[in-house]
């Protein structure tokens, strides 16, 4: 191994990183993107033990969709909340904490209706906050949320990222837009595609998906 390599792999092993890793399928039992995400994060963990993951599973535990009282809370200086206002922003706060704290944020996003999961959307909602995720500048919005690496695992019933249906592919676009607008514009996606053309179908995506994660790791 030359010497710098080496060098950085020395770096790497003497270094904890937290992950945030995030699961949004709303199935507990029989979810690809769930058994994906969990057996990189497994094989990730068994190489760096020392790294912290934070689980948030939106399923078990999904977080409130945003009311007029929540919004008005956001935009609200912190000093000048009221008590209720303060407990109202608590969960939006601890999700933002979490994710400025992860250096690595992994994603189980599989497709419902051509997008994101609602829950995940509204973990969206609550991190995407003007004067924490990002700002608005002279020339317009910028990210907060910088210097991390992001892996998305998607999960689709057909095949979208080629051939006629490219076109309703709204989950990966919006991802990866959002996620760029807050500063995180190093994504991976890995797609496990035509889940409900069979079972031969399910078997080679899941080959091609679990190749695909373990070059990751391997880089």
């Amino acid at each position: 191994m030359p010497l710098v390599l080496a060098f950085i792999h020395f770096l790497r092993k003497s270094i904890s990183w937290q992950i945030l890793h995030i699961n949004s399928s709303v199935r507990n039992q029989g979810s690809l993107s769930r058994q994906l995400t969990g057996e990189f994060l497994a094989k990730w963990k068994a190489a760096n033990p020392s790294d912290i993951v934070i689980e948030r599973d939106l399923a078990s535990n999904p977080v409130p969709h945003l009311t007029e009282q929540m919004m008005g809370a956001f935009f609200t200086p912190a000093e000048q909340r009221t008590p209720e206002q303060a407990q109202t922003v608590l969960i939006s706060d601890v999700l933002v904490d979490e994710l400025l704290a992860a250096d690595v944020i992994v994603i189980g996003a599989p497709m419902y209706n051509f997008s994101v999961s609602s829950t995940l959307k509204a973990w969206i909602d609550h991190i995407a906050r003007a004067g924490r995720t990002f700002n608005y500048g002279e020339t317009g919005a910028v990210g907060l949320v910088t210097g991390k690496k992001v892996f998305i695992v998607t999960a689709t019933g057909g095949v979208y990222s080629e051939g006629p249906s490219k076109a309703y592919d709204f989950l990966g676009t919006y991802l990866r837009s959002v996620l760029g607008f807050l500063g995180m514009t190093d994504i991976t996606f890995v797609q496990a595609e035509g889940l409900a053309m069979g079972e031969a179908a399910v078997a080679d995506t899941l080959a091609k998906s679990r190749t695909a994660l373990n070059e990751l790791l391997a880089a």
